[in-house]
């Protein structure tokens, strides 16, 4: 087991919003994480990545069998935790290339070769159809909301975690810049590492085998099950789930 979340309760500004979560992944394996507006999801993904806004009232988080409950977020990332952000940051005065290879040498304790980096940043850029001159950008400055995206997987494949966290990445994204994105998440993907979704646009799962789909509804998830449940969602919505729970 990659990732172990137990009875987590968290509250923001004294607001209770996850009320219990339980939710495990495996090395190797895809979960995607649904749920109306509002209903936690990325309170839940900020959690497990240390963000100080939430804080963690009952309950724990384990990465490959070590309790993280109270880590900070630059120990999880060392650990191979990773999040890609729903609207992310621009970052002046750090090109995109020097975050990347800093950010590398953190994680791994070890130097970079610069050449044959270089390299392989092109690559990966390419694939993602990425203009070359965006490595030597500031971070995301300037960057349109597509770009910004293909960014944040170009970050998720360059640095390789254990678990990559996707929130909403596809959000704001036309039908080619979907496609681009969701091929590079599934380059991503191997046997060892794990993928953690949250997603309204299920375009981005056509390229992935789902092992699990979970629905997180107010603070709670009240539903698991595999794929098919993706397109049960899709044709009728989350209301009959919560007239379940209500039930």
């Amino acid at each position: 087991m990659l990732l172990e979340v137990k009875n987590l309760k968290v509250s923001v500004d004294g607001a209770e919003i996850l009320k219990g979560v339980d939710l495990s992944v495996n090395e190797g394996e895809v979960h995607v994480l649904m749920g109306p507006n509002g209903a936690g999801k990325s309170t839940l993904v900020n959690t497990i990545m240390g963000h100080p806004q939430y804080k963690v009232e009952e309950g724990s988080i384990l990465f490959g069998g070590k309790d993280i409950t109270r880590l900070p977020t630059n120990e999880r990332a060392k650990a191979g935790l990773f999040l890609s952000f729903q609207s992310p940051e621009e970052v002046p005065g750090i090109t995109l290339e020097n975050f990347l290879r800093t950010s590398r040498v953190a994680l791994t304790g070890k130097p970079v070769r610069l050449f044959a980096y270089q390299r392989e940043l092109r690559q990966k850029m390419a694939e993602l159809g990425m203009d070359e001159e965006y490595a030597s950008r500031y971070l995301n400055v300037g960057f349109s909301g597509g770009e910004k995206k293909k960014s944040e997987i170009l970050q998720m494949l360059m640095l390789n975690p254990k678990l990559a966290i996707l929130d909403e990445t596809d959000s704001g994204l036309d039908v080619d810049a979907v496609k681009i994105v969701s091929r590079g998440v599934e380059k991503f993907r191997n046997r060892k590492n794990s993928l953690l979704i949250i997603t309204h646009n299920t375009k981005i799962l056509e390229y992935l085998p789902v092992d699990r789909v979970h629905v997180l509804m107010d603070g709670k998830i009240v539903r698991t099950g595999g794929s098919s449940l993706i397109d049960e969602i899709n044709e009728s919505g989350f209301q009959p789930l919560a007239e379940s729970k209500a039930v």
